[in-house]
């Protein structure tokens, strides 16, 4: 069960690494907290993995949402 947690721990903080680098720390938390993407249910990014949608699914779905070059995906 530990395991599973740094796992997923792990995860979050790549995701939160890449949403910094793309997006910067102020717009990135803005933009997890209040922006409604329809690939994820009509859920924000902060609702998502609230709802246990894994990280990388998320990002998937921002990298939609922004158009973002597939070097980052």
């Amino acid at each position: 069960m530990e395991r599973s947690r740094i796992l997923v721990s792990m995860r979050l903080t790549a995701f939160w690494k890449n949403m910094y680098e793309q997006f910067g720390e102020a717009y990135a938390d803005s933009l997890a907290q209040d922006h409604v993407i329809e690939e994820l249910g009509s859920r924000t990014v902060q609702q998502a993995l609230a709802d246990g949608i894994g990280a990388k699914e998320v990002w998937r779905a921002v990298c939609n949402a922004f158009d973002l070059p597939a070097s980052v995906r």
